[in-house]
This record gives C-alpha cells, sequence and structure tokens, in this order.
C-alpha cells in the first residue's frame, strides 16, 4: 500500500497588490507535477474539490494556446477558461484564468515550480485581479476548499504514478 503524505498549503492574500499566492510542496519531481498539469486527461482526475468532476472542453497548453473546462456536481455547472501565455517545460505555466459566471473577474496567474532536490517540488501560484474586492471575492468563493482537496487528489495521483 502506497502511503501520501499531505503537504500544507499556504494561501496568502497580499496586503498591497490584489494578488493570492499559493505556495505548496510536492513528494515529486517537479516534472511529473508539471505534467499533471498539463495533459488534460491528469489534469481532470485532480483539479477541484472532492465531490466535482471536470469535463475538459479544450486544453491546448502551450504558449499561445488556451483552455476551457467544466466543472460539474449535481447537475450544476460551473465553466472556467483562459489562454496560455507562457510555458516552459518543467517549470513556468503563465495563463489567464476566468469562471465564465462572472466573465469581467479574469485573473493573471504565474504558476512557478521549483525543484527541491530529492524528487521533491515546491509550487507557487500568483493571481493578480483588477481590485482587491475582486480578489477577495475569489477566495471568499471556496477557493481554499478546491485548491486544499484539489492538491489531496494530486498527491494521490502522484504518489500512484
Amino acid at each position: 500500500m502506497t502511503s501520501t503524505t499531505h503537504h500544507e498549503t499556504q494561501i496568502v492574500s497580499d496586503p498591497d497588490v490584489p494578488l493570492v499566492r499559493v505556495t505548496r510542496e510536492f513528494d515529486a519531481p517537479r516534472e511529473k507535477v508539471f505534467r499533471a498539469h498539463v495533459d488534460p486527461d491528469l489534469f481532470a482526475r485532480w483539479n477541484g474539490p472532492a465531490g466535482m468532476e471536470t469535463r475538459i472542453d479544450r486544453h491546448d497548453c502551450r504558449t499561445g494556446g488556451s483552455y476551457r473546462y467544466v466543472m460539474t456536481q449535481d447537475g450544476e455547472e460551473y465553466a472556467f477558461n483562459g489562454v496560455f501565455h507562457e510555458v516552459r517545460q518543467d517549470e513556468l505555466i503563465v495563463q489567464t484564468f476566468a469562471f465564465e459566471g462572472m466573465p469581467d473577474a479574469v485573473a493573471l496567474e504565474r504558476l512557478v515550480l521549483e525543484d527541491l532536490g530529492n524528487g521533491r517540488c515546491r509550487l507557487t501560484c500568483t493571481s493578480l485581479v483588477d481590485s482587491f474586492e475582486g480578489r477577495d471575492g475569489f477566495v471568499a468563493s471556496g477557493m481554499e476548499v478546491g485548491v486544499n482537496e484539489g492538491y489531496a487528489k494530486l498527491d494521490a495521483l502522484l504518489a500512484g504514478s
């Protein structure tokens, strides 16, 4: 039986700019964590809160590519989309992120993967929105639950691969 370590996820709202920073360590090499973000089949398996399913409509994870996915639960659907502005193998993804229910609230996200050695890595994702109110709404929307439960699913996926 494989044992999975769950690391603490830090979610910090910057006091000076409308930005949220998420930091999380994984007991997996950054190549595997990167692949779990760029491979649509893997992404759908771990993304989002427990109990929700992710359907990928489009996931062209390359510089200039775009994505759209729909999360479903109990007949409800929540769609998200964006554009990949820069993708660097195993280390960086810069993208926009929009919830289609609030199309004017677009975040600019920067995901960086840092190799920690010994088959471990650190993920740091910053999400910049256009106002403090928007940022606070982003955080209040249940983001913390979705991030923590999604990363727990990612831990299990990485331990099994």
